[in-house]
C-alpha cells in the first residue's frame, strides 16, 4: 500500500471511530434524559446521616448525584424521595465535605477526568485520568483522594487488563500519579515485575496508611501502603477492592470463589485486622464492587438491578440476611460526622 493510500485509509478509519464515539455519547445522553422530568436541587456533603450516590432511576436526572436520609432507605419501590443534584458522575465517593467525581471529559477523544468537589458538589480541581473510570475513594478527613482507571481491558475478572491508580494530597497538592512507582515488598522482600497492577485504594484515618489490591504473577494481594515512604507491603492473597471500616478495625472486600460465574467470580468477605480472621458474609450472590461501610457493623455494596444496579447491605460478622437499601443506585457514600 502506498503512503498516500495509507493516509486515506487512516483518515477514513479515524472519521468512523469519532463518528461512533459521538453517536454513542448522544445515545447515552438521550437515554439519560428520557423518562419523567426530575427536579434538580442542591445536594451538600455537610449533613451526616445521609447517603449520596449516583442515581440510575429513569428520568432527566439519571446518572446525577442524589442524596437520601438513611431513615428513608429500604423502600422496595424505589420511592425514597431522593434529592437529585445537577452534578453527574460515573463513579463517586465523599468524606468530610470533599467529593471525587469520575466523569467523561471528551467523548470524541474518550478521555475522563477526576473532578474534586467541594461541600456543595462544585468543582474545585480536576485531574486527567489515564483511562476509563473504575474506583474512587476519599480519606476520612477529606484530605486524600484516590482513583483507579482501566488503561486496558474493562473487567477485573480476566488477566488481560491494566490499571492506573493515583492519589492526590489536597493539602500539599502532591499527586502520586501511578502507585506502580511505589516500592513493593512481597513476602518481606523487595519485588519488581512488569505485570504489576494496583487498584481499589481505601484510606486509614492518619492520612498516610492505606490498603489496596496489588496484582502480579497470578496473585491478587491485599497490600498495606505507606504514602510517606512510598511503599506497598503485601499481607495476604485473594483480596480485591478492600474497604476499611470507620473504626479502622475491619476490611470488607471481594474474594474469588470457585464454582461461581467466571465473569463475576467474587463474593463478599470481611477481615478482622487484629486477629486475621476472615468471615464470609451471608450474601450468596456474586458481585463486582468496592464496598462502602454503612457503619462499623454493616457493609453496603452494589448488585445488578432492573435499572443497572441496586444497593444492598449485609452484616459484617457473617450473620443476618442481606437487606435492600436503595433501588436504582450506584457508588454510595455514607456521610459521617
Amino acid at each position: 500500500m502506498t503512503r498516500t493510500a495509507r493516509t486515506v485509509v487512516l483518515a477514513v478509519v479515524t472519521s468512523l471511530l469519532i463518528g461512533v464515539a459521538v453517536a454513542y455519547t448522544l445515545h447515552a445522553a438521550g437515554r439519560s434524559e428520557s423518562g419523567p422530568e426530575q427536579e434538580l436541587s442542591e445536594v451538600t456533603l455537610d449533613s451526616p446521616g445521609r447517603i449520596v450516590f449516583r442515581t440510575t432511576m429513569a428520568g432527566t436526572g439519571r446518572d446525577h448525584l442524589a442524596a437520601v436520609p438513611l431513615a428513608d432507605t429500604g423502600k422496595d419501590d424505589g420511592n425514597d424521595n431522593r434529592r437529585i443534584s445537577p452534578t453527574a458522575c460515573l463513579v463517586f465517593h465523599a468524606a468530610k465535605g470533599t467529593g471525587v467525581c469520575l466523569k467523561l471529559a471528551n467523548a470524541a477523544l474518550h478521555t475522563y477526568n477526576a473532578v474534586i468537589l467541594d461541600n456543595r458538589l462544585l468543582p474545585v480541581d480536576s485531574r486527567e485520568m489515564a483511562g476509563t473510570p473504575s474506583r474512587a475513594r476519599v480519606s476520612p478527613s477529606g484530605r486524600l483522594v484516590a482513583w483507579t482507571s482501566f488503561v486496558g481491558g474493562e473487567s477485573y475478572a480476566g488477566l488481560d487488563f491494566s490499571t492506573r491508580t493515583a492519589i492526590l494530597d489536597r493539602r500539599t497538592d502532591t499527586l502520586h500519579n501511578n502507585l506502580e512507582d511505589f516500592s513493593i515488598i512481597r513476602d518481606g522482600k523487595p519485588y519488581t515485575a512488569a505485570d504489576v497492577n494496583i487498584w481499589g485504594v481505601t484510606f486509614a484515618a492518619d492520612d498516610n496508611r492505606f490498603y489496596a489490591t496489588v496484582a502480579t504473577d497470578g496473585h491478587r494481594y491485599l497490600a498495606e501502603g505507606d504514602l510517606a515512604a512510598r511503599t506497598l507491603r503485601t499481607l495476604r492473597d485473594n483480596v480485591e477492592c478492600p474497604s476499611l471500616s470507620p473504626d479502622g478495625t475491619k476490611l470488607a472486600y471481594k474474594k474469588r470463589v470457585d464454582g461461581t460465574d467466571p465473569s463475576r467470580p467474587w463474593k463478599l468477605f470481611t477481615l478482622d485486622l487484629a486477629t486475621g480472621r476472615e468471615t464470609p458474609t451471608t450474601e450468596t450472590r456474586t458481585l463486582d464492587d468496592q464496598a462502602e461501610w454503612l457503619d462499623n457493623d454493616a457493609v453496603l455494596y452494589n448488585l445488578p438491578g432492573d435499572l443497572r444496579a441496586d444497593v444492598w447491605s449485609v452484616r459484617a460478622d457473617g450473620t443476618g440476611t442481606p437487606v435492600l437499601v436503595l433501588r436504582h443506585a450506584l457508588t454510595p457514600a455514607v456521610l459521617r460526622p
